[in-house]
């Protein structure tokens, strides 16, 4: 088992947009000053059954409570909303009769938790109060609009699988020694004494020595099954001498646990079955460790505890369990990023980026687009052949897994399904012959449903085989991975493209969600709303932003650097403009005008303007190399066509025929632009890979990192 660490974005108990900063955050935390918060996420060994079966009671009872939360805030919304008198005469006393409040909403909770016996076994009032402040954030979503206007929609009962995390109360910086729920106990020392590894050099005492040995050293030796920490005991002096001068002392608890790192929960109300010990696991390697000194190694920065669980179909239960731990400190940082983005904050650039179905492109300027300040840069993003296989291969097995699982459902339901076209003509060759009726064990028909098409049995009451339950886990687990996987490679794309062109940047504002209507495949494997923002996270990180253009008060995809329109259909992918000459890639001369975009306000993309004048004058100043950079990279399949329009490629003559219902479906599931071949070549590559100009290289044999980032430098 390993350890994953999750940086997340600072946030705030004490209200939206502040953030903790300061020497001493436990201080300023106590007066209520801003400091920074940042998550890391640790893994915890459950390995006895007492332990996982106490968990999963714990998750029951919280789902119990929240589902019924849930459907307490969907009556209540119901019932605002349907008040329309009392709504428009005072709002504000209508939501409060109908309980649409916080406190409103942890009082349900408390009601439930008493009218339910069995609950008061397993958690706590602490626990209640937060679940239901979680709801009511789901409420307050829907019943209020957020700074664009919009609203979400109303609050539905989420489902058992979704249900993953019970949060955990904050502990407090001003009384001592008061953590409710989920604690974390032991030092950073200590689980680096009790696991330290037989071969790791005696000199190495501490874990500051640690994080400063050479990447690959194996810093402990954890066995497979950690075992479970005693509590302390025995007496603990306090520091106080009684009148006749001798030693005060208390009982020891939890709190004098220095030994390895530990999650404690002390369990329900009612509960006698003692605390709930998770022990931790940490990484091995010492690659991980200056992370660990980060968080781990003051222990007046732990500030919240959250129980997290993810789908594992090799774990007991089919679960994993993690313990999210919430400290007063600001994200890790390595010093090589800190030095890469100290550089990228330092150019003095400004880029434009072209987000497309199958590729990404950006080309950037110096800020005074002077080309003795420096070249105009050109970059694409593409798929390489490794990932378009890999990505073929993952398709293919996750369509398998689909497939057994539909069958394994229609094995274990028969009579909830009709028999398929072919079926049915082979029982009629069977009758026709007289041979005895078979038995049909799959049907592979349609579900039995009444005449409106509603299944006559719901899904959730179908009987479900041990082998449908465990192939659903290795779904979920495999679509984690994936997805856990494009964020990290968005992330270290992000990295690239502002180290390379700075993290001033500007982008169309597209709605990435109406291209799935058409390449939902093809956008499943580039991701490029995945690339837009991790880059503009990266962005903001190095001290800029990433800035919106509205494409309806731009046009960049049908300008030109001279300021003359072309118009240009979907699929044609080269730019040609008849008045300057000028033969471009699409992508990269979009990418090139969204760099001469002017926002006036930059949270309103609909201010952005074109800067023709200044677009011109780049043109004229970079004229040299500039052919060259933005004709280069061109997509495979593309071609000249100006002015040609979809309407203006029919036959003269011919008049236009209503299209069939499979024309419909293909033209829905079309190709994307990229991947239009030319009258004489049949394309046989995946979805957004190009080619450069001339023959294609064989798959496989062009480098990965050429593939993924070709930078052309001009000028």
């Amino acid at each position: 088992m390993t350890t994953t660490l999750l940086d997340v974005a600072p946030t705030s108990d004490a209200g939206p947009g502040r953030r903790f900063r300061g020497k001493n955050k436990a201080e300023r935390w106590k007066r209520g000053e801003d400091t920074e918060l940042a998550v890391i996420r640790l893994t915890l060994d459950v390995d006895n059954l007492d332990d996982l079966h106490r968990l999963e009671q714990l998750y029951s009872a919280m789902w119990s409570l929240k589902r019924a939360l849930q459907r307490d805030a969907r009556g209540a919304v119901d019932a605002y909303w349907a008040g329309d008198v009392r709504r428009e005469s005072d709002a504000k006393a209508w939501r409060r009769a109908v309980g649409l409040s916080r406190e409103g909403m942890e009082r349900r909770g408390y009601r439930h938790m008493e009218a339910s016996r069995h609950l008061g076994h397993h958690v706590t009032k602490a626990l209640v109060m937060h679940q239901a402040d979680e709801v009511w954030e789901a409420v307050v979503r829907h019943l209020f609009p957020d700074a664009t206007g919009r609203r979400f929609g109303r609050p539905q009962v989420g489902r058992w699988f979704d249900h993953t995390r019970i949060p955990g109360r904050a502990r407090s910086h001003t009384t001592a020694r008061k953590w409710e729920t989920f604690r974390l106990h032991g030092t950073l020392a200590g689980h680096f004494t009790a696991y330290r590894h037989r071969d790791l050099n005696s000199s190495v005492t501490a874990p500051e020595q640690a994080a400063g040995l050479p990447p690959g050293t194996r810093v402990l030796e954890q066995p497979r099954r950690l075992p479970v920490p005693t509590p302390p005991s025995g007496r603990v002096s306090i520091g106080e001498v009684t009148s006749k001068g001798t030693p005060k002392t208390r009982a020891a608890t939890w709190w004098d646990h220095t030994g390895p790192l530990t999650v404690v929960f002390t369990g329900g109300a009612d509960s006698r079955r003692g605390d709930l010990v998770l022990p931790v696991r940490l990484p091995a390697g010492s690659g991980r460790w200056p992370r660990l000194l980060h968080f781990l190694n003051n222990p007046e920065t732990w500030h919240k505890v959250d129980l997290v669980r993810r789908r594992d179909a090799g774990a007991p239960g089919g679960w994993s369990y993690e313990a999210h731990l919430m400290v007063l400190a600001g994200g890790y940082t390595s010093a090589a990023t800190r030095a890469r983005r100290g550089a990228a904050a330092s150019m003095e650039r400004v880029g434009g980026i072209d987000g497309n179905v199958s590729n990404l492109s950006v080309v950037s300027f110096p800020d005074t687009f002077d080309p003795d300040d420096g070249p105009a840069e050109t970059s694409r993003i593409e798929l390489t052949d490794r990932e378009c296989n890999a990505f073929d291969k993952a398709r293919r097995k996750q369509r398998g897994r689909t497939r057994a699982l539909d069958r394994s459902r229609r094995a274990s339901n028969p009579g909830q399904y009709g028999p398929s076209k072919h079926q049915q003509i082979r029982a009629e060759r069977r009758r026709a012959a007289g041979l005895p009726e078979r038995i049909v064990q799959v049907p592979g028909g349609a579900r039995t449903a009444n005449n409106a098409g509603v299944p006559k049995q719901a899904y959730r009451r179908d009987d479900l085989s041990v082998g449908y339950r465990l192939n659903r886990a290795r779904l979920a687990q495999a679509a984690a991975a994936a997805a856990g996987a494009k964020d990290h490679r968005a992330r270290r794309i992000a990295a690239s493209i502002v180290a390379d062109h700075g993290p001033h940047l500007t982008v169309e504002d597209c709605d990435i969600r109406t291209w799935y209507r058409l390449w939902g495949k093809a956008l499943q494997a580039t991701t490029p709303g995945r690339l837009i923002t991790a880059i503009g996270r990266e962005c903001e990180k190095t001290g800029g932003r990433l800035l919106r253009a509205s494409t309806f008060t731009t046009k960049l995809s049908q300008m030109c650097l001279c300021g003359e329109q072309v118009k240009k259909a979907l699929a044609d992918r080269v730019h040609a403009c008849p008045a300057c000459g000028l033969v471009a890639d699409r992508d990269l001369l979009s990418a090139a005008l969204t760099a001469h975009v002017r926002i006036t306000d930059p949270g309103d993309p609909s201010t952005a303007r074109l800067d023709i004048v200044q677009a011109r004058t780049t043109q004229t100043l970079f004229s040299q190399g500039q052919q060259e950079a933005l004709s280069s990279q061109p997509q495979r399949g593309a071609r000249p066509a100006r002015g040609r329009t979809h309407a203006a490629a029919r036959r003269p003559g011919i008049p236009r025929q209503r299209a069939s219902a499979r024309q419909k479906t293909a033209a829905r599931y079309r190709p994307t632009p990229n991947e239009t071949p030319p009258a004489n070549e049949r394309h046989k590559a995946h979805v957004g890979t190009a080619a450069p100009v001339g023959s294609a290289p064989p798959r496989g044999d062009t480098p990965e990192k050429e593939l993924v980032e070709r930078h052309l430098i001009t000028g």
